[in-house]
This record gives C-alpha cells, sequence and structure tokens, in this order.
C-alpha cells in the first residue's frame, strides 16, 4: 500500500475515532453499572461525553474539507 492511497483513505484518523467512540462507551457502561453515584463520578461521565461530541465535530469537519476540492472555480473571470 503507498502512503497515497493510506492518507487518502483517512485510515488512521478513522481508527481513532473508533477507538475514541469505544472507550467513551465503556465510560457510559461504567456509570451506568455503579449503584450509587457520586458527584464526582458525575462529573467525570459529563466531561467525557462533553469532549467526545467536540471530538465528532472536528472529526466530521475534517471529513468534508477533503471532498471540498473536486471542482474548483476560477473566480478571477479568466
Amino acid at each position: 500500500m503507498s502512503v497515497e492511497t493510506f492518507l487518502k483513505w483517512k485510515i488512521l484518523p478513522r481508527c481513532m475515532m473508533l477507538a475514541s467512540t469505544v472507550m467513551s462507551w465503556r465510560c457510559a457502561e461504567w456509570f451506568m453499572d455503579l449503584d450509587a453515584p457520586t458527584a464526582a463520578q458525575s462529573a467525570f461521565v459529563s466531561v467525557v461525553m462533553g469532549v467526545m461530541t467536540g471530538v465528532f465535530g472536528i472529526w466530521m469537519g475534517h471529513e468534508h474539507k477533503g471532498d471540498n476540492n473536486v471542482n474548483s472555480v476560477n473566480r478571477s473571470g479568466k
């Protein structure tokens, strides 16, 4: 596999997003299994889920940018 193909398929960012999703899911499962969660545990899960919202938004923004250069328009009028 060439470097260009590896970068084009965006394998590493997609694996990182998958790993982040799995880790946040496991955090949510841990929290739901607690009998009497404390305020600190609740705050921890809240921060993890909030961070995942940001990670997902950034990842989606970068996924979209790669597909935007299909047709470039010359706006200079030449």
